[in-house]
């Protein structure tokens, strides 16, 4: 890289790096003492580079009062960017220095998700990390964050795993979905109009029974019921046009994206577990574990607010105009916004 004669006057302008990381750590912690501790120097040493910075630029930076520093009006206005400045020289040489990774990593993933959103992402991780190998195990089991056979776990829980590291990866909003056919055939514009369709259940019966009494419809007569062992069964039935399945916007965004499944409501409920990303304490140092847990976490929030997510909302929304529009049913809470209330669902009078 060449630099231009402006340019290399400008890095003969800067001050000593030294000064500037001592004022930086010492404005931050507010304290001298700790800039030492942080800095691994003696307290003598950071008030020397202190003053040598104050020459430089022919100010004070600091009002001595008490045993907080507090920031003259010059260095406020410093400050921000060299602390800005710092973190991308650290972040950057963390990318440099990171160890090299390979070989092969096994992870296990609830079925939903490993289907619908992980596979589909696989060729960006592997893009990244071309020499790790992934062995991936559809299941929801958490005593597997405890076979030396897992090096992963991405489960569906409350997190309460003992004896593990464990991080929430994602909350999720349910609502209805329901394939183009069976709708076209059968359209589902109200809840009374689900007494006439399977409702097809991922789980032993909650999920649905929360989404129902948000919409003041528990006690409403049911017809036939599908029970399956996880939710990406009951998503797949809804595919088929088996029936009326509940879906969020992570595991069914793609498939509402583009146009695969219809959501006939607008209105979200919590649900009652979470996705977590967990493993053995002695396994998260690994490397090779390292960078896939931050790949996973950074490619969920590149998804935030663009496709196929914000599709799925837009959907939601979207349907629950045309409803309005039509009479067929009230206005609900869309996702984007059910997102913002306290984990609790929010009940509407659906029309019935």
């Amino acid at each position: 890289m060449r630099f231009t004669h402006i340019q290399i006057a400008m890095f003969n302008r800067l001050p000593p790096l030294n000064s500037l990381r001592a004022f930086e750590a010492a404005a931050r912690r507010g304290s001298v003492s700790a800039a030492a501790r942080e800095l691994n120097v003696t307290h003598g040493a950071v008030s020397h580079q202190i003053k040598a910075l104050e020459a430089v630029f022919g100010t004070p930076l600091f009002e001595r009062n008490g045993k907080r520093l507090k920031l003259t009006p010059q260095a406020a206005l410093l400050l921000p960017a060299l602390t800005h400045a710092f973190e991308n020289i650290a972040a950057a040489t963390a990318l440099v220095t990171r160890p090299s990774t390979s070989g092969s990593l096994r992870i296990s993933c609830v079925p939903a998700l490993l289907s619908f959103w992980l596979i589909p992402r696989m060729h960006q991780f592997s893009e990244q990390f071309p020499d790790i190998s992934l062995t991936l195990v559809a299941s929801n089991d958490p005593e597997l964050l405890y076979s030396p056979d897992i090096d992963v776990c991405i489960l569906y829980g409350d997190g309460t795993w003992l004896d593990c590291w464990a991080r929430l990866w994602s909350n999720l909003q349910l609502f209805p979905v329901v394939s183009p056919t069976l709708m076209n055939s059968r359209a589902v514009r109200s809840v009374r109009d689900l007494r006439d369709h399977v409702l097809l259940h991922g789980d032993d019966g909650r999920e649905w029974n929360t989404w129902l009494a948000a919409a003041d419809a528990l006690d409403m007569p049911r017809g036939r019921q599908h029970f399956m062992s996880d939710a990406r069964l009951s998503t797949e039935a809804a595919l088929s046009g088996q029936g009326v399945a509940l879906g969020d916007t992570i595991t069914a965004g793609s498939l509402i994206a583009q146009g695969e499944l219809v959501v006939p409501f607008d209105l979200s409920v919590p649900a009652n577990d979470a996705f977590y990303v967990a493993c053995r304490n002695e396994v998260r140092s690994a490397p090779i574990v390292k960078v896939f847990v931050d790949w996973f976490f950074s490619a969920l929030e590149s998804d935030r607010g663009a496709e196929p997510q914000a599709s799925a909302r837009r959907a939601i929304r979207g349907r629950g105009r045309v409803d309005a529009l039509a009479g067929a049913a009230e206005s609900f809470t869309p996702v984007s916004r059910a997102r913002a209330a306290a984990q609790r669902p929010v009940k509407r009078r659906l029309k019935s």
